[in-house]
């Protein structure tokens, strides 16, 4: 990687130990600001920018279902889930590109803990109701006291090359045609991450892999996950088989080709070309301008 991916830029300052210090979270109530997400994780923005309002908006003092995300620049920030918002919204998956690293950073660790609330409204011990504790950052059962934290689903994604000047591109089912990315699958319980790698590639296209190397992580709140890429190396006259259904088209392309895409844009380029890279907001991209560079 030559850069670092841009959800994983940060400058908020979690402020951990503030979570459970009801006192210093009342006495920052007043001056603290608020971001609004809806259910599609969407905030409103400014001229580019979140909008950020008085806490206050909500009552005196902090409010149930809020979350503590942090403090910048002497203020506290919280986040709360709202059913709907007007005005200039923005997704984070297509404006993550124009944030600042303190926006970015407080947009995506808003969107991954408000999903896991939106999920984890019941114990997975007792299936007992659950209510938020510790300013957002837990959940407690009402039967048991079970707590459970903030979950994160661990996926890797992968840059399969040649080791020269080629490169596996793979398109989903889902996805239009013309549109490629890496590959990429959550990993499973009792399995690392370098053995995740092998096996989802297998299981994808059917090849072996060697040479498997990480490059670096990022969040991906959509809900919950977190990606950690790797690059590793195939043998291109192996045949491609697509086992598990997921992988419906997959090719070889050329570093040139690949250079090619990146200029052209993204998956929503008017391009005609035979294939189209995503965006600069996914760390797949950026794994491809450092391939490509």
């Amino acid at each position: 990687m030559t850069e670092v991916p841009l959800l994983s830029r940060s400058a908020l300052d979690r402020a951990e130990e503030l979570r459970s210090d009801t006192d210093a979270l009342r006495a920052g109530w007043g001056d603290a600001r608020l971001l609004r997400v809806n259910h599609r994780g969407q905030a409103r923005l400014d001229g580019g920018e979140l909008v950020l309002e008085p806490a206050t908006v909500l009552g005196p003092e902090p409010v149930p279902g809020a979350v503590f995300l942090g403090r910048l620049d002497g203020r506290h920030l919280w986040g709360v889930r709202v059913p709907a918002l007007t005005g200039d919204l923005g997704d984070l998956r297509f404006v993550g590109d124009r944030l600042d690293d303190s926006s970015a950073g407080l947009l995506t660790t808003a969107i991954a803990v408000l999903n896991w609330h939106d999920a984890a409204g019941y114990s997975p011990v007792d299936g007992a109701p659950t209510v938020p504790t510790l300013s957002g950052w837990s959940r407690h059962s009402t039967s048991t006291g079970q707590e459970e934290f903030p979950r994160t689903d661990p996926a890797v994604i992968c840059l399969v090359h040649d080791g020269a000047d080629r490169v596996l591109l793979a398109r989903n089912g889902n996805w239009p045609e013309r549109r490629f990315s890496v590959l990429a699958g959550f990993v499973e319980a009792g399995e690392s991450l370098e053995t995740c790698v092998a096996r989802e590639i297998a299981e994808e296209v059917g090849l072996v892999v060697r040479d498997i190397r990480y490059l670096g992580s990022q969040p991906w709140p959509f809900p919950r996950s977190v990606m950690i890429g790797f690059s590793a190396v195939a043998d291109p006259a192996s045949p491609l088989t697509f086992a598990d259904g997921e992988i419906v088209e997959a090719h070889w392309f050329g570093r040139d080709e690949v250079r090619a895409a990146l200029a052209a844009g993204d998956w929503a380029s008017p391009s005609d070309a035979r294939l189209l890279v995503p965006g600069s907001v996914s760390i797949a991209r950026g794994m491809l301008e450092a391939w490509a560079a």
